[in-house]
């Protein structure tokens, strides 16, 4: 593979879609920051307030940059920093000062403890009653595991996901990146958005109630609907797809690499490709369920052709052919690809390198706009713009209640 070229530094060249929207965030570690990440990118005013102690990401390293982990450097840029104490009763007078004028509030407390510091929902949606109010909870507050906390892990194993990964006998694995969290993060700004867009015609925000449970079940697909349908335990295959054959990965002369027929035009155009067209006549393999059926007779085969191929420069000619398939590249070697940098896919920032947002828009790109906050780096300037004046805020530092240094 050739090596990427240099990436200029990388900024959003617009304002953003969501430019004049201001989000007040009360989360931590990684589902409602990936979320606000998300709004930020596309020009969402973003303040993060993080407790006393700091978001815990900060110290999930190592890697670290500036005494901050690569784990939060990863979901927080684009984010004005501050510190407040919420537990005492200025910090809350604070909260609803900067509240005033936001649009949405995204919080990932434990269900009960706004409501206990007289700020849950039902109270700022009278004060505030435009406010989107989003909360990120594991379970929810209502059901036999409401209240309950929840952790990525912990729920990929009670949702099935666990059981639905790794190789036939390896036992239930956890998957490798933190999929409940990244995904209750995107469905929590596609219900944020939709409320928003309600809101245009309603003139009322609404409370947006995310799970890590709901959606880590709502991730159960295909394995869910093959259950619904034949009443089958479904078990982990592996690379292969339970449904769709060959749809796996393959060992090359040089490397393994991904190969998925979808559709039987496909298997046929890839029998040809390889000069397999014998099997595409053959009875075992006629339709895709014959295939499923018979995958492994059929696994022999194409592992026997493929094992004497340049795996990098076939992927190529496959897929400039119009036959998906593709080399199994390790994280460096993926963020490092030529395709990667043409996609503009990893931002920088002076010394602040991540991946940036998938999302393009024509008219109103977003991305990286500014390297993740310090603890507190913007707290005099949000509460200044707040109203606030030094004097104030003097007082609220000298009183713990903006905090200027992690606590312990």
């Amino acid at each position: 593979m050739t090596d990427a070229l240099p990436q200029p530094e990388t900024r959003a060249a617009s304002p953003g879609a969501l430019a004049g929207i201001k989000v007040i965030d009360l989360t931590r570690v990684l589902g409602g920051p990936y979320c606000t990440m998300i709004l930020s990118d596309h020009g969402a005013e973003v303040i993060k307030i993080e407790p006393p102690q700091g978001d815990e990401t900060r110290a999930w390293g190592p890697p670290f940059m500036d005494g901050a982990a690569s784990y939060f450097l990863g979901v927080n840029r684009n984010k004005r920093g501050v510190a407040l104490d919420l537990s005492r009763p200025e910090g809350r007078e604070v909260l609803l000062r900067l509240l005033e004028g936001a649009d949405v509030l995204v919080e990932n407390y434990k269900p009960g403890s706004m409501e206990r510091w007289g700020i849950g929902y039902e109270t700022l949606s009278q004060r505030f009653p435009r406010l989107v109010h989003c909360r990120v909870s594991g379970f929810g507050a209502e059901g036999p595991l409401g209240g309950l906390p929840g952790y990525d892990a912990v729920v990929q194993a009670m949702v099935g996901l666990m059981s639905i990964n790794g190789e036939p006998g390896s036992g239930p694995l956890r998957m490798g990146t933190p999929v409940v969290d990244l995904a209750t993060g995107l469905y929590s700004t596609i219900g944020i958005l939709m409320a928003l867009q309600e809101r245009e015609r309603s003139g009322r925000g609404q409370y947006v109630d995310m799970t890590l449970h709901d959606c880590g079940m709502a991730l159960l697909h295909p394995q869910a609907a093959n259950h619904f349908l034949n009443g089958r335990r479904p078990a982990a295959t592996g690379n292969p797809h339970p449904n769709i054959s060959p749809y796996a990965k393959f060992r090359t002369r040089t490397c393994e690499i991904f190969v998925a027929c979808g559709n039987e035009p496909a298997w046929r155009k890839f029998c040809a490709f390889l000069g397999l067209e014998d099997i595409a006549e053959d009875p075992r393999f006629a339709t895709n369920g014959d295939r499923v059926v018979n995958r492994g007779a059929l696994d022999t085969i194409l592992e026997a052709r493929l094992i004497t191929e340049d795996g990098h420069a076939l992927c190529e000619r496959m897929l400039k052919a119009g036959l998906p398939a593709g080399p199994v590249l390790y994280v460096d070697e993926a963020v490092a690809a030529p395709h990667t940098a043409a996609r503009e896919m990893v931002a920088e920032i002076g010394e602040f390198r991540a991946l940036n947002t998938p999302i393009k828009l024509s008219r109103t790109p977003g991305g990286a706009r500014t390297a993740p906050p310090r603890f507190n780096e913007h707290g005099e300037e949000v509460l200044a713009a707040a109203g606030y004046s030094a004097e104030e805020i003097e007082a609220l530092r000298e009183e713990g209640v903006l905090v200027a240094k992690p606590r312990g």
